[in-house]
């Protein structure tokens, strides 16, 4: 079977059940017919950028992250990028330093982006505090910020 049914069956899987390991994905994939080993399943995970995230009963789920607003300005983004000094998450809080004065100017460009994973920001001077709503979803607001 075709690389690109098998990706739209990894989708359909992870829409229907609460897939938390490779080896699952693996199972079930090959329960449909397709004959796949756990190196070819982590690389399809990769390719359709899967994230992990909390799903019922406290176990971790993979999932197809939403989409988020890309629609912000190239002017927002780029002043992002200038302001941005370092990013960090510790458990489901995310600290944002930036240079001096602009904290309030990095919440502004991340409330616009309206990632769903985010719970709220509060900004000072020089740093920009998010809280996700799960330590998995603050490192995929992680990711998001940092390919910006």
């Amino acid at each position: 079977m075709k690389r690109k049914d098998r990706l739209i069956a990894i989708e359909k899987l992870i829409s229907e059940y609460e897939i938390s390991t490779q080896e699952e994905l693996t199972k079930r994939l090959n329960d449909l017919g397709y004959d796949v080993s756990q190196a070819t399943v982590s690389r399809d995970i990769n390719e359709l950028d899967l994230i992990k995230t909390e799903g019922s009963g406290k176990k971790s789920v993979y999932i197809k992250p939403q989409k988020i607003n890309t629609e912000i300005s190239p002017r927002i983004k780029e002043l992002f990028r200038q302001i941005t000094v370092s990013i960090v998450a510790a458990n489901n809080l995310i600290v944002l330093k930036t240079l001096n004065g602009n904290g309030s100017s990095a919440g502004m460009a991340i409330d616009q982006m309206s990632i769903p994973q985010i719970l709220g920001t509060v900004a000072g001077d020089d740093t920009l505090l998010i809280v996700a709503k799960s330590n998995s979803d603050a490192e995929t607001i992680l990711k998001i910020l940092k390919s910006i």
